[in-house]
């Protein structure tokens, strides 16, 4: 008799479902959209911009790190603001600064000015991104949450490869002779409907415990954070000064310092900007090793290869960004095996890794073998099975990742984790950037396919240190609730 009258009672005690939940996460996703085809567009775009506003071959590597670097720094204060103020209010807020700092970026007169207004759009986007993911954590009941999950795959992949075509078609286009400045114009409309939708279907949520800002761990996060990709971008062009590497080192005390002031925080009894609850889930704390890792190595490859098929094979920004419509496809087809054997977890996730490693081979064997004479035709085989790998992968990343995270570690969790994927896109533009420049000059004449070919290396590399590194997840999604308990 107790079982029939606690039954009812424990689902009387349960919160009704939001009823515009899934449009919800539809103005999530078009906000996650909007910042993937920026982060993504100047790849493509770089060699473009920068012959007509001029600037050194740093220019390019800024454009991208520039606004992910500022987004890093950023997102995790953002999902503290989402907490106090309310995650729709700083949605809505960060989607028009978004829009704001696009316009900024499309009407830029030089080189500065650009990496300036990108670092506006990138402040903003860290306030927008974040709530997203608290959202759907309170939205979605856990049967749902999976799926919910699931989509950012599809739109996340899809946007990655499709905002590089969209930037080759719109500057090759020249729409009302505004050239590159299309692929941030663009914004505008997709901002104001973000912003618009966001009022409409969004619901108000904050955290249930009343929290500060800690602005302290935010100035020692953006610290460490400046002093590690700064040196990477710039110390090619100063012939890697001692200064360089003073500050790439002082970068990792930084990190330590922050680390330890956030735990005595903690201790205090203050408001820590990243809960170190967190880093007791096995789950999270994998993810944010895998995750630096991954991203690092997905956005240094997608930079090199855009300028290897610009710069050393005179490909238009159109005709380059067209050889990765097979990428896009395979993860595509990625996304759909990855669901139907979902009930392997991590093995799915693995298997991903090793695809994607074997594409990237097939990729460097396809430049060292056809050399200066290769086709778009040629690299269909090796990018199709790249993105395979990529989409097995992705698509149950963060369902991992964030299946044990409780309520009130939802806005630090979400905010850490995007912060991770930023950093890491970067970290990997800066890196491999400078690798590819600097491999190119060594010789007396540029040598872009062995520039190309040392890269690709270096991110079979990286994916190989992922795969070790995704051990450190749990093996299913939801070992990750207990994990750390």
């Amino acid at each position: 008799m107790t079982t029939g009258v606690s039954e009812p009672l424990k689902k009387a005690a349960e919160p009704p479902l939001y009823r515009w939940r899934w449009a919800a996460l539809a103005v999530v996703l078009l906000g996650e959209v909007m910042d993937l085809l920026d982060a993504m567009v100047t790849n493509i775009a770089g060699p473009t911009i920068r012959n007509e506003l001029g600037g050194s071959e740093s220019v390019i590597q800024w454009l991208g790190a520039a606004y992910t670097l500022s987004m890093a720094v950023g997102l995790i204060t953002g999902g503290r603001l989402g907490d106090i103020f309310g995650r729709r209010r700083m949605f809505v807020i960060g989607a028009a600064g978004f829009t704001l700092g696009s316009l900024l970026c499309g009407l830029a007169q030089s080189p500065e000015l650009l990496v300036g207004a990108r670092v506006v759009q990138g402040l903003f986007g860290a306030i927008m991104l974040p709530q997203g993911l608290g959202m759907i954590k309170e939205m979605f009941p856990p049967k749902e949450m999976g799926a919910a999950f699931g989509l950012f795959g599809p739109v996340m992949g899809l946007s990655t490869v499709g905002g590089p075509i969209l930037a080759g078609w719109l500057i090759d286009a020249d729409f009302f002779g505004t050239g590159w400045r299309m692929i941030f114009l663009i914004n505008l409309p997709l901002g104001l409907a973000a912003v618009l939708m966001g009022l409409r279907f969004l619901p108000e949520s904050r955290s249930p415990h009343p929290l500060k800002l800690d602005v302290p761990g935010v100035l020692l996060a953006s610290l460490a954070g400046v002093l590690l990709v700064f040196p990477l971008v710039q110390g090619r062009e100063n012939d890697w000064p001692v200064w360089a590497f003073l500050m790439m080192g002082a970068s990792a005390l930084v990190f330590v310092l922050f680390g330890w002031f956030e735990a005595r925080k903690n201790r205090a009894g203050g408001d820590p900007l990243v809960v170190p609850s967190l880093f007791r889930k096995r789950a999270f704390t994998g993810g944010l090793a895998t995750g630096l890792v991954f991203f690092s190595a997905m956005s240094g490859f997608a930079l090199v290869f855009n300028l290897y098929t610009q710069i050393g094979l005179g490909y238009s920004t159109l005709h380059a960004a067209l050889v990765m419509i097979p990428w896009s496809l395979g993860m595509v087809a990625g996304f759909g095996v990855a669901q139907a054997v979902a009930r392997f977890g991590r093995k799915v996730l693995q298997g991903g890794i090793l695809v994607m490693a074997l594409g990237i081979v097939g990729v460097l064997l396809t430049i060292t073998q056809a050399g200066a004479g290769v086709t778009a035709w040629q690299f269909v085989p090796s990018l199709a099975v790249t993105g395979l790998g990529m989409g097995l992968l992705m698509a149950p990343f963060f369902d991992i990742i964030l299946a044990g995270v409780e309520q009130h570690e939802t806005g630090s969790a979400s905010g850490t984790m995007t912060a991770i994927q930023q950093l890491g896109g970067a970290v990997g533009v800066a890196l491999l950037g400078t690798v590819f420049f600097d491999q190119a000059a060594a010789a007396l004449k540029p040598d872009f396919i062995g520039a190309a070919g040392t890269v690709l290396w270096v991110v079979v590399g990286m994916l190989l240190l992922t795969f070790v590194t995704a051990f450190l997840l749990p093996k299913q999604a939801r070992e990750g609730e207990n994990a750390g308990h």
